[in-house]
């Protein structure tokens, strides 16, 4: 069995059995991508780029992690506002929020992909599993990721 890396070793902080991540959350559907990285690595880009491809806004610059029976989920703070940094361009309304959905997966743009087809990445969330995108400098990302979530992976 290999022992895959916690999702929960990169939150800002934990509230009793939730953790709080400084990442911009998605959803398609009910299923929602957490996208993570350093300050300025895009996270606000990918999830306005998803967003103008058809996902909906949970959350940009901070989002819960909480469990739940059913596996893992994101919901936004109580306090955030419906807002996304558009880098020099402004603040945006976010239009339709989604306040909670199912974690389907997590995105890191702080780790490039270093092969064409490469295997499949994974972190532990508690104890289930999430499935893992590194995205850095990946000009398709956005299409990439709203087609994996629509139809899923091909190969095993």
């Amino acid at each position: 069995m290999t022992h895959l890396p916690s999702l929960t070793d990169r939150a800002a902080s934990c509230d009793g059995d939730r953790w709080y991540f400084r990442a911009s959350a998605v959803a398609l559907g009910q299923n929602a991508v957490l996208i993570l990285g350093q300050p300025g690595a895009g996270k606000s880009t990918l999830a306005l780029s998803l967003m103008a491809f058809g996902a909906t806004y949970v959350a940009d610059d901070g989002v819960w992690l909480e469990p739940h029976p059913d596996g893992p989920v994101l919901s936004r703070p109580a306090a955030a506002p419906p807002m996304i940094e558009a880098r020099g361009v402004g603040i945006l309304n976010a239009g339709e929020v989604v306040d909670r959905a199912r974690l389907a997966l997590v995105v890191d743009l702080d780790a490039a992909e270093a092969d064409r087809l490469p295997v499949r990445h994974a972190v532990a969330v508690g104890p289930t599993e999430s499935p893992l995108l590194q995205g850095k400098d990946n000009p398709h990302l956005a299409a990439a990721i709203l087609q994996l979530l629509r139809s899923g992976r091909a190969e095993p």
